[in-house]
């Protein structure tokens, strides 16, 4: 079923190319996001400042709506080709960095790097919308998340073999090819799009205003929508406190060795690629509200489970983490590609990105204080109990058979 499903999108002309372009530059990206770390710390000697390279390329986040107001001004095909062909341009001048001196370049060009994941991000969610069938959106996104899972498990390896034997520029090198390989596929994607309407007129802040908010709009007045950000904000929260205790975990819990959170990373990678594959049957079967709900509550499950010292248990309640855990942002991202107004989609996207990404980033501090004055396994076992809780939010207040995905239209 699965398989079959995959089939389709693959030989969908534009889900197919995008897809591909989603690979290339996802490992890329990967790679540069491990090493940019090691990067700073092995030319400043500071931990601080290895960990602000993570921050920085999250940091455009906040800014979301904005950004997806430029993606719903431009034509989505051109944003995606010219942002990676610039991004190509700026990685270029990494190798430039030779000292501490000069570390402040690699800080410019990663906050720069997560204002163009924003934009594409965007530029894709209302590009795929438009131009593939409505009955592929939750086949592609999970396929998109099985992509990108994929590159997380092979790239950085690939990342830090090269930065070990040659230097990190020559890892910003490989991230530039890959992003003008991204663009030349891009480039090749067989749309055709009609002018753009204009967004909100009339001149003046409160106008201004009204457009940027336009996408949080469409989303408070969605009975669709809100329950779904709202439980993927919750979860991403959660998921934060998790991943702030994955070493404490190991440590305290298993008793093992750091190294060993690599394997458990590994195979948390491997349940996400897996639920990629099976999100669209999954989609069709259950609708999204169902789809979700169960995806957070299996997720809540494997983290309360690992506040038991069982050797195991650790790798099932990662792989199940693994699984779970997407399954409220895919279903999110093809309910915005259905629900929302052709005119509003980018703004809509990225502003559902940011509500519920935003969390995981504010909970990764939280967890790191929290690990600090809490036993590890009350703080899973409190995680665990909160995402049951949260498992509950997309599907309360349900009505009758879920909404199926509709069919019909596409490019």
């Amino acid at each position: 079923m699965a398989g079959s499903a995959a089939g389709r999108v693959l030989r969908d002309r534009t889900a197919g190319r995008y897809l591909a372009g989603v690979v290339v530059s996802g490992f890329g990206t990967s790679a540069m996001w491990l090493t940019a770390g090691i990067w700073v710390k092995s030319l400043t000697g500071s931990d601080s400042l290895a960990a602000l390279t993570v921050f920085a390329m999250w940091a455009p986040v906040l800014i979301a709506p904005a950004l997806g107001a430029v993606a719903d001004r431009l034509p989505g095909k051109p944003l995606l080709v010219r942002v990676n062909a610039a991004m190509a341009v700026l990685l270029m001048t990494l190798p430039l960095v030779g000292s501490a001196g000069r570390i402040w370049l690699v800080f410019v060009v990663l906050v720069l790097y997560g204002v163009s994941g924003v934009l594409v991000d965007a530029a894709e969610a209302a590009l795929v919308a438009r131009s593939v069938d409505p009955a592929l959106l939750g086949d592609l996104n999970g396929l998109r998340m099985s992509a990108n899972e994929g590159m997380k498990l092979l790239a950085p390896l690939a990342g830090a073999g090269l930065y070990a034997r040659f230097g990190g520029g020559t890892v910003a090198v490989l991230d530039a090819a890959t992003f003008v390989l991204a663009a030349l596929i891009f480039a090749r994607l067989p749309v055709r799009e009609e002018a753009r309407e204009p967004l909100r007129s009339g001149t003046g802040k409160e106008s201004r205003w009204r457009e940027l908010s336009e996408g949080a709009r469409q989303l408070r007045q969605s009975p669709v929508l809100r329950p779904l950000v709202r439980a993927g904000a919750a979860t991403m929260l959660l998921a934060g406190l998790n991943g702030a205790a994955a070493y404490a975990y190991v440590d305290d819990v298993l008793g093992r060795s750091p190294a060993y959170a690599g394997l458990l990373y590994a195979a948390q990678g491997a349940g996400s690629v897996a639920v990629g594959l099976l999100a669209g049957p999954l989609l069709r079967r259950l609708g999204e509200r169902v789809f979700a709900g169960a995806g957070i509550a299996l997720f809540a499950v494997a983290v309360g489970a690992r506040a038991l010292p069982y050797d195991a248990v650790a790798p099932v309640s990662a792989v199940a983490i693994g699984f779970g855990l997407p399954c409220v942002l895919i279903a999110a991202m093809t309910a915005v590609q259905r629900e929302t107004p052709d005119a509003a989609l980018g703004r809509t996207a990225a502003t559902a990105n940011s509500l519920m990404m935003a969390p995981n980033a504010l909970a990764l501090a939280l967890g790191a204080g929290l690990v600090a004055v809490l036993d590890t396994r009350v703080l899973l076992a409190l995680t665990g109990a909160l995402g049951l809780f949260a498992a509950v939010l997309p599907v309360r207040g349900r009505r009758g058979a879920p909404r199926p995905v509709r069919t019909g239209g596409g490019g």
